[in-house]
């Protein structure tokens, strides 16, 4: 037990150690991309492309609105939206399923329905309480 609790209080030191240098990583990157930033802003050819993409993008964006202003294109859309979130909603059960019957069954894998194997993988993140 007393070697349980000294790899937890090990491991918990290394989670905050490598959150550390995360979070001094992506205030350099920010940093670096700032500075790049000004860069590509100050050359005048970039500038200029940058500018014509952006109207060029705008462009797009009201053809796209007037294209799914049509009955058909409106119809599909909202399959699509739908669709995506049936998909979303899925894969958050598939995910809940797939720890219990991980936890239940002791196995790492699973057969389709297609005879394919598949290996449960879960992947952690951490996240500010603030943001739950």
């Amino acid at each position: 037990m007393a070697d349980e609790a000294s790899v937890l209080i090990n491991m918990e030191s290394m989670i905050k150690s490598l959150i550390s240098s995360m979070d001094k990583l992506k205030d350099e990157m920010e940093l670096n991309k700032g500075m790049l930033d000004d860069i590509l802003n100050n050359d005048p050819t970039y500038k200029e492309h940058s500018d014509l993409a952006k109207e060029a993008a705008k462009v797009k964006s009201a053809t796209k609105r007037q294209v799914l202003k049509q009955p058909q294109a409106a119809e599909l859309a909202g399959k699509v939206q739908s669709l995506r979130s049936q998909i979303k909603e899925n894969k958050a059960s598939l995910s809940d399923y797939l720890r219990e019957y991980q936890r239940m069954s002791g196995v790492n894998e699973i057969e389709g329905e297609d005879g394919e194997v598949r290996e449960i993988v879960f992947t952690a993140k951490l996240v500010n309480k603030s943001f739950r």
